[in-house]
């Protein structure tokens, strides 16, 4: 059996819109902006694939989505951008994010602060979590953004975006907003929020990779990352992904017709599978599930690597992972295992399941075997656990 559950790295593409974008690889293949009948023949589809994805968002027409190549871009666009626009010319000189930001959040940030900007890292608590207090006193007259994730990728802890929105709009800072692991998984509604940038990519909820999107509220203009073109209305230059952006609006339809499937159907097969990995001993889990998304669960072995736990699984035909897929050539300790303050030695024990709207309870029964063989296995040959003192808690005590 092959059982795939690293979703929050990437997901199938539902058949339906894979049968959605066929077309636009070689029949209606026109570019968009083009003066003809082939360029003119996907403009239906692109107006109906726009409407779709406005609506997933609760997005007004005022606002803008403008299409990108996927989420790690559009981050890079709204922290380069307000680096140009706030720091480079002086009228600010401070951003904020979270120490368990996407790699592309971290990365940028550190970017622009090796050009002058001061970031502040915001800590996490020992499940995991963003408090909103920490927010207030980071804050000075000179932050120019603050940018925290709406859910994280490795734990599925849900962040208190909406606290974290008011209190941007409290001392008139924009606020922007990863929800790459959101969409589809919980509801998402900027009008309901204060938020004015909001970042997604459509291989996250059953669309196709290499397409993406960022939401700019009215009034909150970025100068653009790349140029060249009016395509996007001047905002991002380049030939338009048609079938692309027809495969995310059919995605994006799809994925809230099955939200409420994500929150009970698929979020009692996660919490039933996770029980049973939690009798296993020596494991622990980080964030309460009910602040969690519905398809994640970050769990520790004692006593096991986690390459070596995920070398097992994949023998045994499972994708798994130990964090974030744009870091895991890195082999380094888990980020959020190190934020939340684990032992070292636990840091490299996380793995996290992730499952999908297409996740079997067959397949997970499957998994939940192989695990249990693996644990066995490797705690035979680890001299950590072999040595460890009876009772021994690794740090673990204030989290388990």
């Amino acid at each position: 059996m092959r059982v795939y559950l690293d979703n929050n790295a990437t997901t199938i593409v539902d058949p339906h819109v894979f049968a959605e974008m066929e077309p636009f690889f070689v029949q209606r293949y026109g570019n968009p902006n083009s003066l003809h009948s082939f360029a003119s023949e996907t403009h239906p589809a692109l107006k109906t694939a726009m409407e779709k994805i406005y609506a997933g968002i609760h997005a007004p027409k005022e606002d803008s989505v403008v299409i990108t190549s996927c989420a790690t871009e559009s981050n890079n666009w709204v922290l380069k951008s307000i680096y140009f626009e706030q720091i480079l010319t002086g009228k600010k000189n401070h951003i904020v994010v979270s120490e368990v930001e996407h790699p592309s959040v971290i990365a940028t940030a550190k970017f622009i602060e090796s050009m002058g900007c001061r970031v502040t890292y915001l800590p996490i608590n020992h499940e995991g979590l963003i408090e909103p207090d920490t927010l207030r006193e980071v804050i000075t007259d000179k932050t120019a953004l603050v940018s925290i994730m709406w859910a994280n990728n490795e734990t599925g802890a849900i962040f208190p975006v909406y606290e974290i929105g008011e209190i941007c709009a409290e001392y008139g800072i924009p606020f922007h907003t990863d929800a790459v692991q959101a969409i589809g998984k919980v509801p998402v509604d900027v009008q309901s929020m204060n938020v004015d940038y909001l970042t997604f990519s459509a291989h996250k909820f059953h669309g196709p990779k290499g397409v993406g999107a960022l939401y700019i509220k009215k009034g909150r203009e970025l100068t653009p990352l790349l140029h060249g073109g009016s395509q996007m209305g001047g905002y991002r230059s380049g030939t338009l992904n048609v079938p692309g952006i027809v495969g995310m609006g059919k995605a994006m339809e799809a994925a809230v017709d099955a939200l409420d499937f994500e929150m009970s159907d698929i979020r009692e097969m996660r919490d039933a599978f996770e029980d049973e990995l939690l009798k296993i001993k020596d494991t622990f889990v980080v964030t309460p599930r009910e602040k969690r998304t519905p398809n994640t669960t970050l769990i520790s072995f004692r006593g096991i690597e986690g390459e070596a736990m995920l070398w097992d699984l994949n023998r045994a035909g499972i994708a798994a992972s130990t964090g974030s897929a744009c870091a895991s050539e890195d082999l380094e300790a888990n980020s959020v295992m190190e934020a939340i303050g684990a032992a070292e030695d636990l840091a490299h024990t996380a793995i996290r399941f992730s499952l999908s709207r297409y996740t079997t309870q067959e397949e997970l029964d499957y998994t939940l075997d192989a695990v249990k063989q693996a644990v066995e296995r490797l705690r035979n040959i680890s001299s950590s656990y072999a040595y460890a003192p009876e009772g021994h808690e690794s740090g673990l005590d204030a989290h388990h």
